[in-house]
């Protein structure tokens, strides 16, 4: 069933045209990545589709019922509630829904209702088909879906009683996530959801939207996310977008292909247009092939003719060198630990490992484990450092920060450049920055001025100037589109030094990492493979510990023989249920006969007889107590029951 289609939707940014005739369909089930150049028009089409941004042409279809949930790059939760009451905001409907059904449950044990038997019929049915939706709409775990998708988001440790006033920027916009994966609408329209989030956390969101119980439509730098996530691509470069059935790297290699048909169709076209123009030339003037030749023009003049094929692939052109080489032994670290003050816990403890020339070491673990942190720690950027850290022969650093905040604001990216090398003449900087996509006037702009993506490209300038035999690398891929992470991607793998990097794009890992540093509470831990080779032994060791598991618990159970075994438990278990069977058949009993006598304390025959109304109420209260105690013993036999579980 088709959810949303967009027809022929154009949309203008002043005299600019952003989005040209665009066509797109979404599914009730599809999985759908939206790529292209940064400014090719990504995010306005996501905002177009979400009504968050209106259109100028074309035309927008939509069922009426079909809900539609949008999170913005940029998101982050406002609010002066604690993190489980913006949670529970969702289910606002369903808990009012609960709250009628506990008014309902009260009206039917009302003696007005019990004694109008109509009236509690048609109670009776209205709260069945409430409690069924209910039922239908979660009702029944919608807390332990909140708690899930905390744990999922990575606040497990967190009270969930916390204002959401005391979080950062980063776990605010991890919240606005959880709360429109909560809500659930039948399109969910996510532009970069990745941001923020470390790798478990990453993987847990690529499960969840696998099974995701609607469309899914996506902008994201993370190639591996997509890869997981996605079986539809639709790229968008010079204005329109073109479909791919697939995931992301399906994409890439059938672009290229279809690029390269395009290249050989065009080049064929011009070689029969050439053939033409030469034929006509040479025989339009005479008269035996004039006619031949006037046919042919007329042919040429009818042609369709193709316009060369063209990549939106500007990126940047970079490699990295060094002045020299180091010497094999490039870094020792010896029981390392790191505080933020003097007086703080640290922020990590005993890490330990050697780096080698030539050495590709991915930093990877948990958000707030301090990978950023080891990084500086190296550099001896920070205080409060405990432990051996030695630097070998020749060594020297280069460092890409990941806050961009070894740049100045007020200089142009021009003087940041010049100004670290004053000697080099003007032309030479400028095309250094050219070969990183700053042309013209560009190179006039101050830093502040700049994006991230453009910042991030003049901190690799400057890296690449810089010509050290080490890079220190704090999440280089971030603000990078895809084609310039495929660039530096490229340009590391030439790179005839040592790297030591801090990365979440696990698409980036695998292409550059030879080993994997995880960082942990218990300290760190080296895996020599990328980071595919990483997550395998992790599953290993996942499946030994339950192997071990399962034999403690098996040991354990060899050890108590008398601990009752299933079968033992399904009789005990039948056994109880036909007690509380038998209890409520009685209680149903008592009622009954408390029901035939209450009336008769009424009947004019007894108002006056007090012998006989005494024995009226013996026999009400005999019963009544009887129910009570009767109800003692059901609750005990159902917490018994519980316990069986």
């Amino acid at each position: 069933m088709i959810v949303m289609q967009l027809n022929n939707i154009s949309k203008y940014f002043g005299a600019d045209l952003i989005l040209s005739k665009i066509k797109l369909e979404v599914h009730h089930d599809d999985r759908i990545a939206i790529v292209g150049r940064n400014g090719a028009g990504k995010s306005t089409l996501l905002k177009i589709m979400s009504e968050q941004t209106p259109y100028d042409e074309g035309e927008i279809f939509k069922p009426k019922d079909v809900t539609v949930g949008y999170l913005d790059q940029h998101t982050g939760l406002d609010s002066d509630r604690s993190i489980w009451d913006e949670m529970l905001e969702v289910y606002t409907p369903l808990i009012q829904l609960e709250q009628e059904l506990r008014r309902m449950e009260a009206n039917m044990a009302d003696p007005e209702f019990l004694q109008n038997e109509k009236k509690y019929e048609q109670l009776l049915s209205q709260y069945d088909a409430k409690q069924n939706d209910f039922e239908q709409r979660g009702g029944f775990h919608y807390e332990a879906d909140i708690e899930s998708v905390l744990q999922g988001l990575n606040f497990g440790g967190f009270d969930f009683s916390t204002p959401i006033q005391e979080l950062s920027g980063g776990q605010k916009t991890r919240l606005a996530l959880g709360k429109l994966l909560l809500s659930k609408p039948d399109v969910l329209i996510l532009d970069e959801p990745t941001n923020h989030l470390d790798i478990d956390t990453l993987r847990w969101l690529e499960g969840y939207l696998k099974s995701y119980p609607g469309a899914v439509v996506i902008v994201s730098h993370d190639r591996y996310f997509l890869d997981e996530t996605v079986n539809t691509v639709y790229d968008v470069a010079f204005q329109s977008v073109k479909k791919y059935h697939g995931n992301y790297s399906y994409f890439l290699q059938k672009r290229a292909e279809d690029y390269e048909l395009e290249v050989k169709r065009f080049e064929k076209q011009q070689e029969e247009i050439k053939k033409l123009e030469v034929y006509i030339q040479k025989n339009i003037a005479r008269d035996s092939t004039s006619k031949q030749a006037k046919s042919r023009r007329k042919k040429l003049e009818k042609m369709d003719k193709m316009d060369k094929p063209t990549l939106d692939d500007h990126s940047a052109k970079f490699s990295f060198d060094i002045k020299r080489k180091s010497g094999n032994d490039v870094l020792k670290v010896e029981n390392l630990s790191a505080k933020y003050a003097a007086l703080d816990d640290p922020v990590f403890s005993d890490v330990s490992f050697r780096v080698n020339r030539g050495d590709r070491i991915a930093v990877v673990g948990p958000n707030g484990i301090g990978k950023s942190t080891l990084l500086k720690a190296i550099l001896d950027r920070i205080d409060h450092v405990e432990g051996n850290i030695q630097h070998g022969t020749n060594v020297e650093f280069g460092y890409y920060d990941q806050e961009q905040s070894t740049l100045n604001p007020h200089k142009t990216a021009l003087q940041e450049l010049w100004d670290e090398y004053p000697l080099m003449p003007e032309k030479d900087i400028r095309t250094v920055l050219g070969n990183f996509l700053f042309t013209g006037d560009d190179v006039l702009k101050t830093i502040g001025m700049l994006s991230g993506g453009e910042k991030a490209r003049v901190l690799l300038a400057k890296l690449m100037m810089q010509k050290a035999n080490v890079l220190i690398m704090d999440e280089p891929t971030n603000h990078l589109d895809l084609d310039s992470k495929e660039v530096l991607e490229a340009a590391l793998s030439d790179f005839p030094g040592t790297i030591i990097f801090v990365s979440h794009d696990r698409y980036f890992i695998n292409r550059i990492a030879s080993q994997i540093l995880e960082l942990s509470d218990e300290g760190s831990r080296m895996f020599l493979g990328d980071y595919d080779y990483y997550l395998e032994k992790l599953d290993e060791e996942a499946q030994l510990e339950a192997i071990k598991q399962a034999e403690a618990t098996q040991k354990q159970q060899e050890q108590m023989p008398n601990q009752p075994t299933n079968k033992q438990l399904q009789r005990e278990r039948r056994k109880i249920e036909r007690r509380i069977k038998s209890i409520e058949e009685q209680i149903v009993e008592h009622e009954q006969v408390i029901e035939e006598h209450e009336p008769k304390l009424y009947e004019p025959d007894y108002v006056n007889d007090y012998t006989k109304l005494q024995e009226i109420n013996q026999t009400i209260k005999e019963n009544e107590e009887a129910i009570e105690a009767l109800m003692e013993e059901w609750g005990e036999l159902q917490e018994e029951l519980e316990s069986l579980d």
